[in-house]
């Protein structure tokens, strides 16, 4: 990938005194550092990468990229950055980690969350005094970014998106200027927060709702991936009649050698099925009881306090190139558990580290009583791809991707999760009213395209 042009010394002059000095140009000594993001299958070259301190420093970027013809970017943790590759050699990448603000409302039971702030630190928080936040499968993805993108957590059944639970969001617009929108103020903001991904401001911080969850029956089931027809097949019939209170992930699992990963579960070839039950253990032991008679090698589940839950899920915590790709689909009839375990199972001959499909349905299915960009899911389930580069090179990891979703093509939905889809069209995100409006917004916002938007618009 070829260098961005050098920036002018009056560009760089005028950069190097924001952020309290936490600007990193090409060739100095932390850039390289500083421009990584957390997947790190992207190799990115932006003209800086700034850490502003607080929105007014923010406030003070903005307004410079913009005086110096460049682009900004924001950036918190970079676990969604590979569709900004090849886009950014003439932006800022301004990175949030350092606005790290958090304060839990035990009486209101809502957070306010600043940019910088990771799902983990409100697990946290927020379990110690009873709540819980609707957060992502990883604690260490970050808030705003996850929820702008939608935010399927493991309460979403139950409890719809993430960025349904959204009240209030800062922000910094394309002029500098700091935006606080609500239900009462800029509420065209507040709506294209709520799942519109980012590309109209700078989100310094949200405030959203947190769940009186103290407790939950959550846990793993794990077979030798030889009964990997069996398990799913048996799986997509019990989702069929599977409560609301019930969020459940099923995985083809080429389980690594790797330390972080459960001893019993290395270098193993496995299918799992992680699931989340609100309510007391007599009722989740009753709700999962089916999955159990299939006997399953490993067996995990308990009453856990809710902030344990947000270690469920084995992904890999420190930084990782990967590449993901994912559809959602209507259904799991049993050619499509044919079709996916042909493609991904046994005898496959995929490289893929994982093929999961996450259980949608519930209030994902239903429109969000609060109206945003992004309000509900057109899917049962969200198949989605993962994969390391194992020595193959990326473009087999993306044929293996690749194999997986078109096997299901029969069965799936016109519409896009982004978040998990590197390679989808922007339009596919949203309902085409819903994409018009936020392109207006959007360009309300910052008319003169400052912002990198957070998907190429490939396709549209």
């Amino acid at each position: 990938m070829p260098l961005p042009r050098p920036l002018p010394a009056v560009d760089a002059a005028a950069l190097r005194g924001l952020a309290g000095g936490a600007v990193h140009l090409p060739g100095d000594p932390l850039y390289d550092e500083a421009r990584m993001p957390w997947n790190l299958q992207v190799d990115e070259h932006p003209a800086a990468v700034a850490y502003p301190a607080d929105p007014h420093e923010v406030s003070r970027t903005v307004r410079a990229a913009a005086e110096a013809g460049l682009r900004v970017a924001p950036q918190g943790t970079g676990h969604g950055a590979p569709p900004l590759a090849g886009r950014l050699g003439d932006a800022v990448l301004l990175r949030t980690s350092a606005m790290t603000g958090l304060r839990v409302d035990v009486a209101g039971r809502t957070a306010r969350a600043d940019a910088g702030v990771l799902w983990g630190d409100v697990v946290t928080r927020a379990g110690r005094v009873g709540l819980a936040g609707m957060h992502m499968s990883s604690p260490g993805v970050g808030v705003v970014g996850s929820s702008l993108g939608g935010g399927v957590s493991w309460y979403a059944r139950r409890h719809g998106l993430q960025c349904s639970a959204i009240t209030a969001v800062e922000l910094v617009l394309a002029d500098g200027t700091f935006v606080r929108a609500t239900e009462d103020h800029d509420t065209d903001l507040l709506w294209a927060a709520r799942g519109g991904s980012g590309g109209f401001g700078v989100v310094t911080s949200l405030e959203f709702d947190l769940l009186p969850i103290r407790t939950a029956y959550a846990g793993m089931l794990a077979w030798d991936w030889q009964h990997a027809r069996r398990v799913l097949t048996a799986w997509g019939g019990w989702t069929a009649d599977a409560p609301d209170e019930v969020t459940s992930v099923a995985r083809i699992f080429q389980v690594p050698d790797v330390g972080w990963l459960p001893a019993r579960l290395r270098d193993r070839k496995m299918v799992m099925i992680d699931a989340v039950a609100l309510g007391d253990a007599e009722t989740g032991a009753r709700t999962v009881a089916p999955l159990r008679a299939l006997r399953p090698e490993v067996d995990t589940f308990a009453q856990v306090p809710a902030s344990d839950v947000a270690h469920l899920q084995i992904d890999p915590q420190e930084p990782t190139a990967v590449y993901a790709n994912s559809v959602l689909v209507h259904g799991l009839p049993a050619d499509a558990v044919e079709a996916l375990v042909a493609s991904a199972g046994p005898g496959s001959g995929s490289n893929l580290l994982f093929v999961e499909l996450r259980q949608l349905g519930g209030a994902l299915a239903r429109p969000a009583p609060r109206a945003g960009a992004m309000d509900q899911l057109d899917g049962s389930f969200l198949v989605l791809g993962v994969g390391l580069d194992v020595g193959t090179g990326w473009s087999a990891v993306r044929e293996d991707a690749r194999r997986v979703l078109d096997s299901l093509a029969p069965w799936a939905s016109r519409a896009s999760y982004l978040s998990m889809a590197y390679e989808a069209a922007a339009r596919r995100g949203w309902s085409p009213a819903a994409y018009d409006r936020l392109q207006r917004i959007r360009r309300a916002a910052d008319p003169h395209g400052l912002f990198v938007a957070p998907q190429s618009g490939a396709g549209d």
